[in-house]
Parts: C-alpha cells; sequence; structure tokens
C-alpha cells in the first residue's frame, strides 16, 4: 500500500477567508433580507462577493442598455413610429364620437346621411389601422426583444469563461446560472411587455392631454393637473420596489445555487444523509424568496390603491362639473362624451404603468448583477502586445521554466508563498510534495498561469507568463487537475478537447500510451461511448486515465500533474506510472505527489513546508539524507512491510 504524507498544521493556504475557498460554491448561499449572511462575521458578509453584490460605475446599467440597442437603432426607430402611428390611430376615435354626437346625429334627423357614414367609415378605418400597426409592432418588437437577450447571454457566457480562476473561486457557478437565466428572464419581460407599456402611457398621456386640451381648456388642465399626485405616486412606489427587487434577485440566486450545488453533490449528499439538513435549509431559503415576492406585491397593491383613489376622484369630478356645464349650455355634449372616453383611455393604463414599473425594477435589479458581473476584469489579462515563444530546440520537447523572485498573496490577504526563486531545466521531471496547505497547488497554478504571481516573474524559455498569448501558453503548459472532469460527450470527444482537429488513430495512440484503450474499448460503444454528466458512466480512475490522454494528446512541453494519480487504485497508479515514464521523457513535467510511490518517476524533489521549499534534490540524495523526507520514505517503506 501507499501512505499519503500526514497532515501538518494549518498554512495561510487553508486560513484563506471563505471568500477565497477554492470550491467557492458556499459564499452568500444565506444572505438575510438586508444581503447578508448572519453566520458570516462583518469582514466577510461585507464582501460583495459574499453579498452578491458586485460593485459597478454610476450608469453601468444604463450604458449595457444603450450598448445591447445600439446595433439595433434603425429596427428600434421603426418600432417606435409603428407605435406612434398605433396610436394615432386608436386616439382619434373619441374624436370621432364628438363629431357624431353634436355634427352627424343632427345632421342625419335631418336626412343628411353623409356626415355619419362617413363618421362610421372613418371609426372602423382607424380600428382596423390601429389593430393592423399593433401586430406590426409586435412582430418587429420581438425580434429586436429576441436579438437582444441573445446577446445578453452571449456576453455573460463569454465573459465568465474569460475571467480568471480566482474570480470562480469567489463566485459560484448556482449565481452565473441565475445571472444568464432569471435576471435575463427579467429583462425579456420588460422588453416584451412592460417597454410597451411604458410608451403607451406615455403616448396616451400626450395624446390625450393635448386632445382635452383643444376640445375644452378647462377640463383638459383638470385632468393633466390629477396627474401631479399620480406622478408623486409613481415616484414613491419606485424607490421602495427598487429596494425590494434587489433583495428578491439575491434570493432568486441564493435558491439556484443552493440546488446547483445540492444536485452537483448528490453523491456525498447521500452518502452523509445531509438529505434532511439541506431541506432545511433550502426551505429557510426558499421562504426568503416567498416572503421578497410578497414584500413586492404588496408595494404594488398600495401603489395600485393610491393611484384609483386619485384617479377615481378625478373623474368624478370632472364629469360632474362637465355635466353642469353641459346644463347650463357652456359645454357640448359631444365633448363631454368625448372627454369621458379620454379619461377612461387615460387612467386605464395606470395599472399597467404599475406592472411596468414592477417589470423595470425586477429588469433594473437584475440588469445591475449582469452590469456588476460584466464589469470584472480578468486578474489574469491578455497581454496588450503578446510576445511568441522561441522555437523548441533539439530532441526534447521540453522548455525551461523559472520563478524569479516569485511571491504570492491572495487579494483578500493571507500570504501562501513566501519570495523564493526556482529554475527547472528542460526536459527534468519535478515531483513536489508536502502536507495538505503546503503550498504545491498554488506554484502548479502560478506555472500553469491561473493566477499572476503578487511580485517577481514566472519565466518559460525566457519569457514572462504575463507576455504570452493565453491560447499559446495553454498549448505550451497542460495541467491535470486531482478532479478529472469530463464534459457530457464521447470518450473520444473528451481526449480530443486538448487537440480538436486530431484524427481518431491519434486520440486512440494517446489513450493506449497511457493505459486507458482496453477499458475503452471493453465499453458498450468503445471511443463513441457517451460518458454523461461529469464522466458519471464511469468509475473516478477511469475519468483520470481519460484527463490523461487528453493532456498528452494535446503534446504540452510543460506538463503538470496536481496530485493527478489521487483517484487510481495501486494496479491502475503503476500502470500509469509506466506510461508515464516513456510519455514525460525529454517533457518539462511538475508533478504534485501526495503519494511517495508517484515520486519514483522524478529526477527531482522539491519539499514544501508552509509555502517555502525546505528540501530539494534527487530523490536518492533526500532518501539518503537525515531530512523530511527522507523520514517519511522510511515511514512509507515501513508501511509496506
Amino acid at each position: 500500500m501507499t501512505a499519503p504524507f500526514p497532515k501538518l498544521s494549518p498554512s495561510s493556504e487553508q486560513r484563506r477567508p471563505r471568500s477565497t475557498a477554492p470550491n467557492g460554491e458556499e459564499n452568500g448561499d444565506s444572505e438575510d433580507a438586508t444581503g447578508k449572511r448572519p453566520d458570516l462575521p462583518p469582514s466577510v458578509s461585507d464582501d460583495p462577493f459574499d453579498r452578491d453584490a458586485l460593485p459597478t460605475l454610476p450608469g453601468a446599467t444604463a450604458a449595457l442598455l444603450r450598448s445591447l440597442l445600439a446595433p439595433l437603432r434603425a429596427r428600434v426607430v421603426v418600432t417606435c413610429l409603428l407605435l406612434l402611428l398605433q396610436q394615432a390611430a386608436v386616439q382619434v376615435g373619441p374624436l370621432l364620437v364628438a363629431y357624431a354626437i353634436d355634427r352627424a346625429v343632427p345632421a342625419f334627423r335631418n336626412h343628411d346621411h353623409g356626415p355619419l357614414i362617413a363618421v362610421a367609415v372613418a371609426y372602423l378605418l382607424s380600428a382596423l389601422a390601429g389593430g393592423g400597426l399593433q401586430y406590426v409592432f409586435i412582430r418587429a418588437s420581438a425580434r429586436v426583444n429576441q436579438d437582444v437577450l441573445l446577446e445578453l447571454r452571449g456576453r455573460i457566457f463569454k465573459h465568465a469563461q474569460a475571467l480568471s480562476v480566482d474570480f470562480h473561486e469567489r463566485y459560484t457557478s448556482g449565481r452565473l446560472i441565475s445571472r444568464s437565466t432569471t435576471d435575463v428572464e427579467s429583462l425579456r419581460e420588460l422588453l416584451a411587455e412592460g417597454l410597451q407599456e411604458l410608451v403607451t402611457v406615455i403616448l396616451s398621456f400626450v395624446y390625450i392631454s393635448a386632445m382635452l386640451l383643444w376640445l375644452d381648456l378647462g377640463l383638459g388642465a383638470v385632468a393633466v393637473a390629477s396627474f401631479v399626485p399620480l406622478y408623486e405616486l409613481v415616484r414613491i412606489y419606485q424607490r421602495r420596489s427598487g429596494r425590494i427587487f434587489r433583495r428578491r434577485s439575491t434570493a432568486i440566486a441564493a435558491v439556484i445555487v443552493k440546488f446547483a450545488e445540492t444536485m452537483n453533490g448528490i453523491r456525498p449528499v447521500r452518502a452523509f444523509r445531509r438529505e434532511a439538513a439541506n431541506e432545511a435549509d433550502f426551505a429557510v431559503l426558499n421562504e426568503r424568496h416567498a416572503r421578497t415576492n410578497g414584500d413586492a406585491l404588496l408595494e404594488m397593491a398600495r401603489y395600485v390603491v393610491g393611484s384609483r383613489l386619485v384617479a377615481n376622484t378625478a373623474v368624478a369630478g370632472i364629469v360632474l362639473w362637465g355635466a353642469y356645464r353641459v346644463a347650463e349650455g357652456s359645454l357640448a355634449l359631444g365633448v363631454l362624451a368625448a372627454a369621458m372616453l379620454y379619461l377612461r383611455r387615460l387612467y386605464d393604463p395606470i395599472d399597467r404603468l404599475g406592472m411596468f414599473l414592477n417589470a423595470y425594477q425586477s429588469a433594473a435589479a437584475s440588469l445591475e448583477k449582469i452590469a456588476g458581473l460584466l464589469a470584472q476584469t480578468p486578474s489574469v489579462p491578455e497581454p496588450s502586445t503578446p510576445v511568441r515563444l522561441p522555437a523548441r530546440e533539439g530532441e526534447h520537447p521540453g522548455r525551461t521554466v523559472v520563478f524569479e523572485d516569485v511571491r504570492f498573496a491572495y487579494r483578500t490577504g493571507g500570504e501562501v508563498l513566501p519570495r523564493f526563486s526556482l529554475t527547472l531545466p528542460a526536459g527534468q521531471t519535478v515531483a513536489v510534495v508536502g502536507a495538505t496547505g503546503a503550498g504545491k497547488s498554488t506554484l502548479a497554478k502560478l506555472l500553469a498561469r491561473f493566477y499572476d504571481p503578487t511580485d517577481g516573474r514566472v519565466l518559460l524559455d525566457g519569457v514572462d507568463l504575463r507576455d504570452l498569448a493565453l491560447s499559446e501558453l495553454r498549448r505550451g503548459v497542460v495541467m491535470v487537475t486531482q478532479e478529472a472532469f469530463l464534459f457530457s460527450g464521447t470518450v473520444a470527444d473528451n481526449i480530443a478537447i486538448g487537440r480538436p482537429d486530431a484524427s481518431r488513430e491519434e486520440i486512440e495512440q494517446a489513450a493506449k500510451a497511457i493505459g486507458a484503450h482496453d477499458f475503452i474499448s471493453a465499453l458498450p460503444e468503445g471511443y463513441d461511448t457517451d460518458v454523461r454528466k461529469r464522466g458519471g458512466r464511469i468509475s473516478a480512475g477511469q475519468r483520470q486515465l481519460v484527463a490523461f490522454a487528453r493532456a498528452l494528446l494535446a503534446d504540452p512541453a510543460v506538463l503538470i500533474l496536481d496530485e493527478a494519480t489521487s483517484s487510481l487504485d495501486i494496479p491502475g497508479e503503476r500502470a500509469v506510472q509506466r506510461a508515464m515514464e516513456t510519455v514525460l521523457r525529454g517533457r518539462t513535467a511538475v508533478v504534485i505527489a501526495h503519494r511517495l510511490s508517484t515520486v519514483e518517476i522524478a529526477d527531482r524533489v522539491l519539499v514544501m513546508e508552509g509555502g517555502r521549499i525546505v528540501e530539494d534534490g534527487s530523490p536518492a540524495e533526500l532518501i539518503a539524507g537525515t531530512g523530511r523526507f527522507a523520514d517519511l520514505h522510511r515511514a512509507w517503506r515501513d508501511s509496506l512491510a
């Protein structure tokens, strides 16, 4: 059997705040109504990542919306013109009614049928025009809406992939799902219904106010004045509901995070009987979501009651005053009838305005979070002027790696790697050993440029990794992690990820070199077998072998194995080690080893403790010495006896 290293006292890497934990899946899952987690200390809950409130510049939300609509400017203008014409056709109706009452009907009584027929034809034409323009408007606006949503989802997906590993370690995948689904859906509702309602209300107010003032200055002035208290109600509702919808967006994201986390970890959930505890946690989050929904509905109800009270009072007052004026002969009956029809059209959209404000506040809160996500910049950016690596010389495909005065600390504090320098010659296989939290994986991530050093440089054949285009770096440096992640699809597709243009023969050769061909051939459909989600159709050890084959097919100059044999049993590990002795020959390899048996293939061993390299030498030299590696090796040998 093999013996893993014993655990040492926690290092700074282990003591990182939860906001920088590698999995990041629990950050901010249980915010209270203020957006803070009650079970976290203030120093953590104040982190915008914990509160799901990434900062943005003032006006970023409006700028995002403008950037989405800018390429569609011409179609947006046409859509607005269609709505203008549609409203003009609709608002002609009451004027025709006034004309019919005051002119056409008296003429008809005098046997002059022409005016009434003309009014009837005009009313029919206006109705047809209104309906036809509405149909064309809906189709045009639907296309604009879909193009906007398509662009926004694409931006979120592309930007999320471009962000660095440290961002994804702090920002959960569940929140990203919420941004691209629930939050985008909020914008869809606003664009599909809300904006039309808003424009309709505004146009109705402009058209109807102008018509009322033209028909009768007094009636029009009273109607326009009634909008002052309505405007104040809208302002109050907008301010209160904005806070509620921001809380609601956070609550929805927390529900999605918990759901995604539980389903992704269903095996340990079942293994450790976490069902009841997860149900209790989910019930709390679900109740918080329901409570914010209730708050939004209650605020909407207050607005509707207040607006209807103002509208009904205004209508009653105008009707009574108008009837009095008709009775005394200072106002025509047709004008009063037209005014009543216009007032009905003026106040009926008030409820729809409330629905728009509801959709607007929901979309505004969602866009604010999306804008915060899109405002994040990669901590590992592409260089402005990339430098190419020099051509590889000689038979060896490896490259020289140099850590030059490198120091690394996480953004939230806590130095993981104190300043050090290290040279890995081309073609050398280096095993890095040490207890959990010693800094082994951090050293590997710096070499793969998942992080940039806080100070110093990491050089590949004399070129700073920060000066290399990420595409060239990824071709030159490949990392196989402890978690062999496979995507849904065939075994062949997963192996070819490192080199999509590889032929089936090359894929099979890579699998044979690593010792995976036999088990792949034994699968129901061989290399065309679908491994399903996360490779759940095959064992952990088999997934690790597929990941090895994927890395070897990419033919990197530098190969990093981060405890990559940890999922293999003893026979499987031995088979992989035999294959690695051939495959790694000539390449520069960094092998993060938790099992001492893995060290046997290395030319050189680095022992790390507390982020420092405390021993450096060949396996034979360190075994013959009196240091920590010699003690561990003797303990391992004793365990095999």
